[in-house]
């Protein structure tokens, strides 16, 4: 049976990303992007995301599901607590983009990295990968980075800057994890680019594990 599925973004430029991945994974399936940037402005202005923010996405959360979505995939990071906290709010299933990443490394080794641009993301996914580890009765160890001035060359149209920076610190942390986890869905693309010998732990991303495991759901 078709399904309906938004994905609500905080940045136009995830929308390609996502639809890559749709179009490969989601096949007979209703897919639609509702895209609100203000929501990571607040977030970036703010440094956490304040109660104000969290109520506009569980506006947007109420309208996709009016809209007749039966599954909605926020595909910000950031905005993890807030997705959690409209869950009660609609009748379809509401889906963290980042759960199915953290949950794969907490079952992939015990030292975790975690890599971020925005320190506001940094918080939040380290707590989810706390909590997830806690939830499988697993000790962990966490290490943490902000890559300081990645966000700020991306936003002025520097993505090989910003590779670069996102580049060596994966090349760096990889010699004290046993996996690492990119925080952002954004950053999804330096895997790619990185050469096989400059990858000496698993990297995990977000969206392709999100979308596969919203598959999973919807053609259950």
């Amino acid at each position: 049976m078709t399904k309906q599925i938004a994905l609500i973004h905080t940045s136009p430029s995830m929308i390609p990303v996502f639809k890559s991945l749709s179009d490969e994974l989601l096949r007979g399936h209703k897919v639609f992007n509702m895209v609100d940037e203000s929501l990571l402005c607040d977030i970036i202005g703010h440094g956490c995301c304040p109660p104000a923010t969290a109520k506009r996405l569980a506006g947007h959360v109420m309208a996709a599901d009016e809209a007749g979505a039966d599954f909605i995939l926020v595909t910000c990071s950031s905005m993890g607590r807030a997705v959690e906290a409209s869950r009660a709010l609609v009748s379809a299933t509401v889906l963290r983009v980042d759960e199915p990443m953290a949950d794969r490394a907490v079952q992939t080794g015990m030292r975790i990295g975690v890599i971020a641009t925005l320190p506001s993301t940094l918080e939040p996914t380290a707590a989810l990968i706390k909590s997830r580890a806690a939830a499988a009765g697993k000790e962990i160890q966490l290490i943490t980075q902000v890559v300081e001035g990645a966000f700020d060359a991306v936003i002025s149209g520097n993505g090989a800057k910003h590779d670069e920076l996102v580049g060596a610190a994966l090349r760096a942390m990889g010699k004290n994890a046993d996996v690492i986890i990119l925080a952002q869905a954004s950053m999804a693309r330096v895997v790619d680019s990185l050469p096989r010998e400059h990858k000496p732990a698993p990297i995990l991303s977000s969206p392709r594990s999100a979308v596969e495991h919203l598959a999973s759901l919807v053609n259950a």
